[in-house]
C-alpha cells in the first residue's frame, strides 16, 4: 500500500465514523420523533476527530487541522456529560486528553517547520488556506454553539441553530474540498447534508406539536 493510499484510507475511515455518528442520531431522532444527542453520537465524534487530524497532518492541510482541534475538548466535555467520561480506562482517558497538548507543544517547538509546511504549502495557496480555514471555523462554531446552548440548559442538547450553522460550515468545505481535488472532504460533507435539513425539519415539528400541546 502507497504512502498516499494509506493516507486516504485513514481520511476515508475518519469520514465513515462521521457520517456514521450523524446517521444513529438522524435514526434516532427520527424514532423518537424529536431531535435526540444520543450518546453514540459523541464516541464516533471522538473517534472520527483523533483519525481526521492525523489526515490533515499528514497532508499538511492546516484548515483540516484547525477544525478538529477546535471541537476535540467538545466532544470529550459531551461525553462527560453522558457519562461515558468516566466509563474509558485511565490510560485511553489520559492519551485522549494529552494527544492535542502534545502536538501543539510540537508545533510550537517546530514553529518554523510547521509555518513552512501549512502556510507555504504550494498546493495550497494563501487564499485558499483562508477560504478552507473560515469553512472549518464555521463548520465548527456549530460546537462551540451546542456547548453553550448545553451548558445553559445543564444537559447535552443539539438545538436548531447547531444545524443550521452544520449546513453552512459545510457547504463551504464541499467547495474547498471541490478546489483541492479532495474526495475526503467531499463525500463527507455531502452525506451530513441531508441529515442537517432532516433533524431542521423534525426539530421544528416537535417543537410544533408542543406549543399544540399547550
Amino acid at each position: 500500500m502507497g504512502e498516499y493510499t494509506l493516507i486516504l484510507a485513514i481520511g476515508f475511515l475518519a469520514q465513515i465514523l462521521f457520517s456514521g455518528r450523524i446517521l444513529s442520531q438522524w435514526i434516532l431522532s427520527e424514532r423518537a420523533k424529536q431531535v435526540v444527542s444520543p450518546s453514540i453520537f459523541w464516541i464516533l465524534s471522538i473517534a472520527a476527530s483523533y483519525l481526521l487530524c492525523i489526515y490533515g497532518w499528514l497532508r499538511d492541510d492546516f484548515a483540516i487541522v484547525l477544525g478538529q482541534f477546535i471541537s476535540y475538548y467538545i466532544y470529550l466535555w459531551n461525553l462527560n456529560e453522558k457519562g461515558i467520561w468516566k466509563k474509558i480506562p485511565l490510560l485511553g482517558r489520559l492519551l485522549l486528553e494529552l494527544t492535542p497538548l502534545v502536538a501543539l507543544a510540537f508545533v510550537i517547538n517546530n514553529y518554523s517547520a510547521f509555518v513552512d509546511d501549512f502556510f507555504r504549502n504550494e498546493k495550497v495557496p494563501l487564499w485558499l488556506l483562508i477560504f478552507g480555514s473560515a469553512g472549518q471555523v464555521i463548520f465548527t462554531l456549530r460546537f462551540i454553539y451546542q456547548w453553550l446552548y448545553s451548558l445553559k440548559h445543564k444537559e447535552s442538547l443539539l438545538p436548531a441553530g447547531f444545524w443550521i450553522i452544520s449546513l453552512l460550515g459545510s457547504s463551504i468545505i464541499i467547495a474547498y474540498g471541490a478546489i483541492r481535488r479532495d474526495p475526503v472532504l467531499i463525500l463527507g460533507q455531502s452525506v451530513g447534508f441531508l441529515a442537517y435539513s432532516r433533524n431542521l425539519i423534525i426539530g421544528y415539528r416537535h417543537a410544533k406539536s408542543l406549543r399544540h400541546e399547550k
